[in-house]
C-alpha cells in the first residue's frame, strides 16, 4: 500500500495493481463450449518450464507460455484469439471489484482467530486462562463436541473480495493502476479485478 494526495489536498490510502498485458489465449462461445468466456494469460513463463500442451494451446494466440490463466465469463465479448488487453479498459473514477487470497496466519488461537476474550479476570483463582477458549460442549448428554465450533486453528489464505474500489489514476504505459484502500495477498499475489 501507499497514498496519494488528491487534487483537494486529502491525503488516500491506496494500491498498485500491475494490470497487464493480458492476452486472450481462447474465447468460448456457447456453441462450441456450453458457455460465453474469455481465457486471458497473464505473467511470462520460459518454455523449458512448460509441458507441450500448454506451449501449443499458448502458441495458437501467437504468444509465449504464460504464468497465470484466468476464465472471465460474460466478458469482453468483443475481444479476439491473441488480443492483447491492457490497463486502458479502466477509467479512472470507476469502482471495480478486486478478488485475491488473504495472508496466511499460521496456527492461531481463538482471540485472534474468532476474538474471543479469555475465561474470566486475572485473579479468584484463574491462572493462565486469559486466552484460552473455555467449554466447548456439553457433559455426557451430547458426549460430543458439535460440527462448526469455533477453535484455534489455521488463519488466513482465504479467497477474498473487496467491492467497490475506486480507481483513482491510470498509468497506461505501464500497465499499472492505482485502486483506494487495500486489496488482499502479499506484495506481488496475483489478483483479479473485475469491472
Amino acid at each position: 500500500m501507499t497514498s496519494i494526495f488528491t487534487p483537494d489536498g486529502r491525503q488516500t490510502a491506496c494500491t498498485v495493481i500491475e494490470a497487464g498485458p493480458c492476452v486472450v489465449t481462447q474465447v468460448k462461445s456457447k456453441d462450441t463450449d456450453g458457455y460465453n468466456a474469455l481465457q486471458l494469460a497473464f505473467g511470462d513463463k520460459k518454455e523449458k518450464h512448460s509441458i507441450k500442451p500448454e506451449i501449443n494451446h499458448f502458441s495458437k494466440a501467437g504468444t509465449a507460455p504464460k504464468s497465470f490463466v484466468k476464465e472471465f465469463r460474460d466478458y469482453f465479448q468483443d475481444k479476439n484469439l491473441g488480443e492483447v488487453i491492457t490497463a486502458e479498459i479502466f477509467e479512472e473514477g470507476e469502482k471495480v471489484d478486486v478478488v485475491g487470497t488473504s495472508k496466511g496466519k499460521g496456527f492461531q488461537g481463538v482471540v485472534k482467530r474468532h476474538g474471543f476474550t479469555g475465561v474470566g479476570g486475572a485473579s479468584h483463582g484463574q491462572h493462565d486462562r486469559q486466552r484460552a477458549p473455555g467449554s466447548i460442549g456439553n457433559s455426557s448428554d451430547a458426549s460430543r463436541v458439535f460440527k462448526g465450533v469455533r477453535m484455534a486453528g489455521r488463519m488466513g489464505t482465504d479467497r477474498v473480495k473487496l467491492k467497490g474500489l475506486k480507481v483513482l489514476k491510470i498509468f497506461a504505459e505501464k500497465n499499472y493502476i492505482i485502486v483506494s484502500g487495500s486489496v488482499p495477498g502479499h506484495n506481488g499475489s496475483i489478483v483479479y479485478i473485475q469491472k
